[in-house]
């Protein structure tokens, strides 16, 4: 008779244990033990418990292959939710771990593989190529891809986040959570929306302040108290909400005829623009994508968006500043060119014309499509054709968590045609669908690298360009890290080329998700280690730290409406002496939209309370020693830059914290 020790771990989350009969048998090369009821005395399976049991076999089972896992429903159906198990064989042998990270529903029935990971050419048993097969079969049954709108790109099919399997859906606290914040939020602000209706007037700049009642952020306060001054704005440019906007200017476009004498009494005597063009010390903000969006209509009353085109000057001594606003991209008498030497009034609102582009621009592209709908697509593919036990199916999934249903949640309950953004944001109904379209048209695979990007983009030299400087920090961490766990598993680039599940998976994200995209610069094969290497990087930047970038700070910089407004009521000044506070506060959004900025830009930026941070794995995929160091040498490093960006920001009256490793998220969570 063969003994096997063996425990069996439950999940940590609520409702992870089960009062469920819960059966195993070890499946090896020789045979199967026998059938277990495991059963101790007391109470089995509770929440976060790892249970020892004991497993017989009449005859050796040989090298073990497979550990099953039945559920059989006792009185009242129950879910449980498996961690791992482990077995120890007979004559005290080497541990085997058993990964599992499973929700088993209903009577059902399991099989888990040994933690290494393999690729499919490494596999020869006959029954383990076959669980591969499968465990694919079963995947691509259950992950379809679908067009949720042409010319995005392709999702899951699932119309709303009750479609998805429980694995990849929220456990019961981030759920709970999740509904209870937004709640909490939005009926903060319909009592302070109807404490002003019924009390003060609200005409003045200074009335906003009267929505911050509990809802505040230190920076939220400093954004409060800055945000007319045009070294602010140009801040935000650097390390907003949308730092990927600003582009070297080396030649003013012809459709922005700012001249020499507009703007140079925002230069020191010395120099003019043309000098700091050859200098390189002038900057453009180009949002000609807004050009034409169709604009909502919110309570029968017609919103208005503008397409507008900024210069920026790196001055010598007031830093990154605007210094020319044109608010279409049509230069025509009733299209001014705007001037910090302007009336207050007028150059303060073409500010906040700019701002609100950029409120539509990185909510819509910066964060939704180039973030959460790029992820998607990895997240789809990973499930649809790579097994578990495949090292970048294991190297991928804690990034991808959560991700399938914060983003159908997002479809349902904010850019679906009765939505969030369709009751408060000017860019709502068709104009964000047709906006991330145009965007999705001319996104490149190169663009979503973020050495290529800022290259691309001429910003190497701006200074205090924290965004910059943290992004490249983590990228190279990143790189390197998964190009450690490469190295580990593929050891030359034909092992690269003759892995078919690999080669099935890329196929999948570039014919199937990203589709009609011909110049997006993605082959449909992967011929190196390197290209592979460098395609992970891009996944897990941007499922991390990119979308940490855009996402958590959106309270911060739009929490004080006045300077990143979601809509606006009338439409661009064409007469910069017209302009009256009177009229300001009318374009503005109103004392309801405010409060609806506010609360759901808190739900979406705060820190999540079961938040993973970048590089922490709760769930460990892998098992084998040598992957266990990399991923130590990773966080090693991590910290490193931890250090490194407190000790950049100690002393500063503005920190840029966004993307501290502990601050960044190991997955799109919300």
């Amino acid at each position: 008779m063969e003994v096997y020790s063996i425990t069996v771990a439950t999940g940590t989350s609520e409702y992870s244990g089960t009062n469920n009969y819960i059966y195993v048998t070890l499946v090896g090369e020789r045979g199967e033990s026998e059938r277990t009821l495991l059963d101790n005395p007391g109470l089995d399976f509770c929440r976060g418990a790892v249970d020892q049991y004991r497993v017989t076999s009449k005859a050796p089972l040989g090298r073990l292959l497979l550990v099953r896992l039945e559920k059989e429903k006792y009185f009242v159906e129950d879910n449980w939710f498996c961690r791992y198990v482990t077995v120890e064989p007979p004559g005290g042998n080497k541990l085997l771990t058993f990964p599992c990270y499973r929700w088993l529903i209903g009577n059902a029935k399991v099989e888990i593989r040994e933690g290494a990971a393999k690729t499919l050419v490494e596999d020869s048993s006959a029954r383990l190529l076959q669980h591969r097969r499968n465990e694919l079969q079963e995947r691509q049954n259950t992950f379809r891809w679908v067009t949720w709108a042409p010319g995005i790109p392709r999702c899951v099919d699932a119309k709303t986040e009750a479609d998805l399997p429980q694995d990849v859906r929220f456990d019961n606290e981030k759920r709970s959570d999740f509904e209870h914040s937004l709640h909490y939020a939005l009926l903060e602000l319909s009592l302070k929306k109807l404490a002003i209706t019924f009390g003060k007037s609200w005409n003045d700049l200074e009335d906003f302040k009267r929505i911050f009642w509990k809802l505040r952020s230190p920076i939220a306060e400093y954004c409060m108290d800055h945000w007319k001054e045009d070294w602010f704005f140009g801040y935000q440019c650097l390390n907003g909400s949308n730092p990927r906007m600003i582009k070297r200017c080396t030649k003013l476009p012809e459709n922005f005829p700012v001249t020499s004498d507009m703007v140079q009494s925002s230069m020191p005597a010395k120099t003019s623009l043309e000098k700091e063009l050859r200098a390189g010390n002038i900057y453009l903000l180009d949002y000609a994508i807004m050009e034409g969006i169709p604009a909502n209509t919110i309570k029968g009353k017609p919103q208005f968006i503008a397409a507008p085109l900024c210069l920026l000057y790196q001055h010598p001594d007031e830093g990154l500043i605007p210094i020319a606003i044109q608010l279409e991209q049509t230069p025509s008498l009733d299209t001014p060119i705007f001037l910090p030497r302007d009336p207050p009034l007028a150059w303060l609102l073409a500010k906040m014309w700019v701002r609100h582009a950029e409120f539509q621009v990185f909510q819509v592209l910066s964060h939704l499509l180039r973030t959460h709908l790029v992820i998607e697509v990895f997240c789809v593919a990973t499930l649809r054709q790579l097994p578990a036990v495949h090292p970048i199916y294991k190297l991928l999934a804690p990034h991808l968590r959560y991700t399938l249903e914060i983003n159908c949640r997002g479809r349902t309950q904010l850019i679906s045609p009765n939505g969030i953004f369709k009751r408060v944001v000017s860019t709502g109904g068709d104009g964000l669908l047709i906006l991330a379209q145009r965007e999705y048209k001319v996104l490149t695979y190169r663009s979503l690298q973020p050495q290529f990007d800022f290259s691309d983009r001429g910003v190497f030299q701006l200074p205090n360009y924290f965004y910059r400087e943290n992004a490249l920090m983590l990228w190279e961490a990143i790189h390197s890290f998964v190009s450690d766990m490469v190295n580990l598993y593929y050891r030359s680039d034909q092992d690269v080329q003759k892995d078919p599940e690999l080669q099935a998976w890329i196929r999948d994200i570039t014919e199937e998700g990203f589709t009609e995209l011909p110049k997006f610069g993605l082959s449909n094969t992967l011929s190196s280690k390197e290209e592979l290497s460098t395609l992970l990087a891009v996944a897990i930047f941007t499922s991390t730290a990119q979308h940490a970038a855009t996402n958590n700070g959106q309270f911060d910089w739009c929490a004080w409406v006045p300077n990143t407004p979601c809509t606006m009521r009338l439409p661009p000044p064409s007469d910069k002496d017209a302009i009256t506070m009177e009229m300001i506060m009318a374009t503005l959004p109103d004392v309801g939209q405010s409060c609806v900025q506010m609360a759901i830009t808190w739900h979406l930026g705060r820190a999540q309370p079961d938040a993973i941070p970048l590089g922490q794995y709760a769930e460990e995929h892998f098992t084998e020693p040598t992957a266990m160091e990399l991923i130590e040498k990773f966080r090693m490093k991590l910290k490193e830059i931890e250090e490194q960006i407190l000790d950049q920001n100690a002393g500063l009256d503005l920190q840029y914290l966004f993307l501290l490793p502990s601050r960044v998220e190991n997955s799109i969570t919300i």
